[in-house]
């Protein structure tokens, strides 16, 4: 998708963060922009301060592991905005621990926010971008933990790397269309993904307290760090503008990011290098 201007976007996981940098990235090349955020507070106040650098944007509360939540918020884009042609499927939170130590409601939240989030936000969009025929383009958000599942936070790691394969599959089905697919791998960013647990909703139960000095607290600390030290959010956003008007399929943000999956695809090859000898 070359021309952007007058075009219409919705983006998940808007309210603060990658998804608020990309809705102003789009903003600023006259698109029309549908910020979607289960934080109704954020999301007010991100929607305000857009409006007022002259932006034609709305926001719509959402929650993205409620499919219902997701169709509500689509029904609300087309009827906005007519069409919709960019769905970036953003919204993500970080859970995790010791293998061990993950309870079976962690799991699920983290599944249905990082993973079934980007199924309804495809299920919801493609009918409607497919009849429209003007083409159009999907970005999901993964991370290099869907490449190198080091960081040890199983249940992240296992959304992400299901991201990648969803879009990886997604993109050689709508290349005949017309309709690009994008998967945003970003190593660490300044955003509040550390702090997910705030929007957590109840029927998930509490979140696990890790003990303080535990290995689990002590990542938790160090991810929080690196976090703190990433990459501006305004950088990933203008990466993914680019991806979209040159089709370009994966989007790594960091230098160096080789090095980080270069070890999981060596032992890879080497492993079908011995069947094949």
């Amino acid at each position: 998708m070359r021309e952007l201007a007058g075009k219409a976007a919705f983006v998940t996981g808007a309210a603060s963060g990658i998804g608020l940098a990309m809705a102003a990235a789009f903003a600023r090349e006259g698109m029309k922009v549908m910020l979607a955020d289960i934080e109704t507070g954020a999301l007010d106040k991100a929607v305000d301060a857009l409006r007022a650098r002259g932006a034609d944007v709305r926001g719509v509360v959402c929650d993205v592991a409620d499919p219902g939540s997701v169709d509500g918020a689509a029904q609300a884009s087309f009827l906005a905005f007519g069409k919709v042609h960019v769905v970036c499927n953003n919204a993500g939170v970080a859970g995790g621990g010791g293998i061990d130590r993950i309870s079976v409601d962690d799991w699920r939240w983290v599944i249905d926010v990082n993973l079934m989030g980007v199924v309804h936000g495809i299920r919801s969009f493609l009918p409607h971008i497919r009849a429209h025929g003007e083409g159009g383009h999907i970005v999901n958000t993964a991370s290099m933990a869907g490449m190198n599942a080091g960081l040890g936070l199983s249940p992240y790691a296992a959304t992400k790397f299901a991201v990648v394969a969803i879009s990886e599959g997604l993109s050689q089905q709508l290349k005949p269309l017309g309709i690009g697919v994008s998967v945003l791998c970003p190593s660490f960013v300044r955003t509040r993904i550390g702090e997910s647990r705030r929007n957590r909703p109840e029927r998930y139960g509490p979140p696990r307290q890790h003990a303080p000095g535990s290995p689990a607290a002590a990542l938790i600390a160090e991810i929080a760090r690196r976090l703190e030290a990433g990459l501006d959010p305004s950088l990933v956003a203008a990466q993914v503008l680019a991806a979209i008007r040159d089709d370009q399929f994966y989007i790594f943000t960091h230098p160096g990011m080789r090095a980080e999956a270069e070890d999981r695809f060596a032992a890879i090859l080497a492993a079908m290098d011995a069947v094949s000898a």
